[in-house]
């Protein structure tokens, strides 16, 4: 352990020391918003590495230290990781090392994909809605449709309901309050950490029933027995009330009591890409990333992100054909969006699914998945490419998973669901840059691929040592699944599969089986990509006012958190 901790300081100074020679900016310089006369700088022509390495393990609070958390024969690991950090300008259209071009085109990571540019600081201003219903953790289906002003004062509506398709509104909630961005997190590269003061949370029933089962739930709270008798008895109710929960007329926080929180404001990322349109110029799109919610509710008042929710779009310039923007856009505590229902697709697994773009997991993961299933004998297979950056163009390693699936049943508890259990029996790992190719031949040869040296880019079995310990891989492996399938407004088939607990545990139980969905896959055959270069100004030019040109934060600092419970794909 000491000869950890001596790395680590000997490391951040050195790294201190660069910083000086080099005069780095330290991030909250980004917030200071542009100085007069200022134009945009030409960007590098090769990008200046940074040296620095700051590595850092979290246990999950009250949990031992095993595969879910970080295991005690994997301290020595740690000790070899050593890092190149990278200043990055986060577009997408730079040449990456990230194709795996031993692979079929449909399993390269994001090949040729649409620009993407994040804008540092996150200009919030306008408002964002989502572009269909959500589902959250519980399972709680809902609409957000957020407005950010230029004094810093927001206003948000959440639209809940009763079904997947989110048109049986149950309540809404308004909430009102003060948001301020801080600085570059530390932590989920790419994101920015942001402070929020909440001024008042309403909420309008639009049914006797849901105010009956708001009052129920503040009955079983502990703190909420008093802010139950602050609602009207149902036969009081009044369509369209507003009742606070919190504000100058609540004599307590009821919110609190409800387990409500608004933590997804203290994470922030905004990013701009180039849809895709027949025979004409791509349309720009603005999407606003927000931190995840904790799948357990009990830990929500707790939990702060470091991951993202699905993301909202903005109203002027969000994604075509989107049938409920407009619908949404328009909508407010008392008209809530009603969105018409949608008969549930049938589960067909055949082909193959891929991630659309770079996928963002709680614990600074980034990934992409491709999978692969076959119907005749219930097997399948995937493709798990982890990067070290928010754009997946830095590969770190590469794990490929096999085994077998059960007949679906429609779920019980999540409609529009089908429960599913996976079994995973083989593995192999290819290590994709020198830190991870260094870390696994410093760990013991039967913990992970038997005997032989690893070797960048080799791939390797590891079925026989049963996973891989340094990883965090266990074979063989059980997981409840929980899946769905849609189709987007182009007609184009998404997969949703379910959301990996918080904590970073495994759903290898029937009671851990998710409630809520990630990221959806497309079927890799309707996937098409392909812009030309031109079309990368429009990505960086302002199209609300404001500075003349977005900042593009240097990262000298990669935090690597290893948390080896990476079996958190499927």
């Amino acid at each position: 352990m000491s000869a950890l901790l001596s790395l680590q300081l000997s490391t951040a100074r050195e790294g201190e020391r660069v910083q000086e020679r080099r005069g780095a900016q330290d991030p909250r310089d980004f917030f200071a918003g542009p100085q007069p006369g200022r134009r945009c700088p030409r960007p590098p022509e090769s990008p200046a590495p940074a040296p620095l390495l700051h590595t850092v393990w979290r246990r999950p609070r009250g949990r031992p230290a095993t595969l879910d958390g970080m295991p005690a024969a994997m301290l020595p690991y740690a000790c070899v990781l050593v890092l190149l950090g990278a200043r990055t300008s986060e577009a997408a259209g730079m040449a990456g090392a990230g194709h795996l071009h031993w692979e079929p085109s449909c399993q390269q990571p994001l090949p040729n994909r649409a620009l993407v540019t994040a804008l540092l600081p996150p200009r919030l201003d306008g408002p964002w809605i989502s572009t269909g219903c959500e589902v959250r953790p519980g399972p709680e289906f809902l609409i957000r449709s957020y407005t950010f002003y230029p004094n810093r004062v927001f206003r948000a509506y959440q639209f809940f309901y009763r079904d997947p398709s989110c048109s049986e509104p149950t309540h809404s909630l308004l909430i009102k309050g003060r948001v301020r961005l801080r600085r570059a997190s530390w932590v989920t590269r790419g994101a920015t950490e942001a402070d929020y003061h909440l001024h008042k949370v309403g909420v309008v029933f639009h049914s006797r029933r849901a105010l009956l089962d708001l009052a129920r739930r503040l009955d079983h709270s502990k703190a909420g027995g008093d802010c139950a008798h602050r609602l009207p008895p149902a036969r009081a109710w009044l369509p369209g009330a507003l009742y606070e929960l919190l504000g100058a007329g609540a004599e307590r926080d009821c919110a609190a009591a409800l387990g409500f929180t608004m933590h997804e404001l203290s994470l922030v990322r905004v990013q701009r890409r180039l849809q895709p349109e027949p025979r004409a110029a791509p349309r720009l799109v603005e999407e606003l990333y927000l931190g995840d919610i904790h799948t357990e509710r009990a830990e929500r008042r707790h939990y702060r992100p470091t991951g993202y929710q699905r993301p909202l779009q903005s109203a002027l310039h969000h994604a075509h054909p989107c049938p409920a923007c407009s619908l949404i856009a328009r909508s407010d505590e008392h008209h809530p969006p009603v969105l018409p229902p949608q008969a549930a697709l049938p589960l067909r697994l055949g082909g193959h699914w891929v991630s659309p773009g770079c996928e963002v997991r709680p614990a600074v993961l980034f990934l992409t998945r491709l999978f692969t299933f076959h119907g005749h004998n219930r097997s399948w297979e995937g493709y798990y490419h982890h990067f070290s950056d928010p754009t997946c163009r830095q590969p770190t390693f590469t794990v490929y998973a096999a085994g077998h699936y059960t007949k679906g049943t429609p779920s019980v508890k999540v409609r529009g669901g089908t429960e599913l259990v996976f079994q995973v029996t083989r593995a192999r790992v290819t290590p994709m840059d020198r830190v991870t190719t260094a870390m696994l031949n410093f760990s013991e040869p039967s913990s992970c691929g038997g005997p032989g040296a690893w070797a960048l880019g080799a791939e390797r079995d590891i079925t026989a040592t049963n996973g891989c310990l340094p990883l965090g891989i266990r074979l063989p492996h059980v997981e409840y699944e929980l899946f769905r399938m849609e189709r987007d407004p182009l007609g184009q088939s998404l997969l949703f599969i379910g959301q990996r607990p918080t904590d970073g545990s495994s759903p290898d139980t029937p009671e851990k089986r998710p409630t809520s969905y990630q990221a959806p896959l497309v079927l890799c055959d309707s996937v098409t990509w392909g812009f030309s270069p031109q079309h990368g100004a429009r990505l960086q030019t302002p199209v609300r006012g404001g500075t003349p040109c977005p900042h593009v934060a240097p990262l000298p600092v990669l935090l690597l958190v290893l948390r080896p419970a990476f079996f958190q794909w499927l």
